[in-house]
């Protein structure tokens, strides 16, 4: 039994993992992260974690928080140019559920409503039949994210909640996106309609840091933000028949097996 098995799976262990996962804990991370002296652990990381550095932009890295949030050098995460297909928002391993019922299954994993992850029961209803995308952000990936579609942006919404990982042993034990916190923008797009983009923060994630929430005009592939330290998740959610999944990423997706993508790549066709 691993760590993570061992606080999330025995009585002990979740006695020692609820302090973890409480905000001051994940701030303090932060802080220290945050200091110079921090610097002295990005080259074990990136040794660790096999990150190829002359992929990105290290000019002006003054700590461990400036590395993690570094910038990929122009031209390696390409956006799709067709504007009729979906994008990743982010590197990471994706997984899409379809909403029925309200329900979003992820196939062996967690389960939970939309009315729970957005607070909004209105909002949550007009996406019953539709699909969620579920990308999930490992410390090995880059931690920027661009929009995934264009168009009018509502001011960006925050939820207050706890840091759980989101590692797969925790999400089959609690229902993780709805209890973490969170932060959401609520896009209308002339083809999609109103859609959500989500950003979840995760254990020692102190900051999901979107660059403009209140913009009230977005588009597809500008940075939105970027998120500090740790692995983190971000959510799409899209109105029933308005995109057709790529086959794979469909076809992995009911076997609950995760498809890994990078930014800007294409993962739907608008119908």
């Amino acid at each position: 039994m691993n760590t993570l098995e061992l606080l999330y799976k025995t009585t002990v262990g979740r006695i020692i993992l609820k302090p973890l996962t409480m905000k001051p804990v994940s701030d303090l991370a932060g802080r220290i992260l945050d200091l110079k002296i921090s610097k002295m652990l990005i080259g074990p990381f990136a040794k660790r974690n096999n990150i190829k550095m002359d992929d990105y932009v290290l000019d002006d890295i003054h700590s461990f928080n400036d590395f993690f949030c570094r910038r990929i050098k122009d031209g390696l995460r390409p956006v799709c140019e067709d504007a009729d297909k979906v994008i990743a928002p982010c590197d990471g391993y994706l997984k899409v559920c379809r909403i029925s019922g309200g329900t979003v299954l992820n196939v062996k994993q967690s389960k939970f409503t939309v009315k729970s992850l957005l607070r909004d029961r209105k909002l949550a209803e007009s996406f019953d039949g539709g699909y969620c995308l579920v990308y999930r952000l490992c410390v090995d990936h880059y931690h920027r994210y661009v929009y995934f579609t264009d168009g009018q942006k509502y001011k960006d919404r925050k939820i207050k909640g706890f840091y759980h990982t989101v590692r797969p042993v925790a999400l089959s034990e609690l229902p993780v996106f709805t209890e973490n916190s969170r932060q959401y923008s609520v896009i209308d797009n002339d083809k999609l309609g109103r859609c959500i983009q989500m950003e979840v923060g995760a254990m020692l994630v102190g900051r999901i840091a979107n660059d403009n929430p209140a913009a009230a005009v977005v588009k597809r592939g500008e940075e939105k933000g970027h998120f500090e330290y740790g692995g983190s998740t971000i959510i799409v959610l899209i109105p029933k028949d308005k995109i057709k999944l790529n086959s794979g990423i469909e076809q992995r997706s009911r076997r609950g097996i995760e498809f890994p993508v990078k930014m800007g790549e294409a993962v739907a066709e608008i119908l």
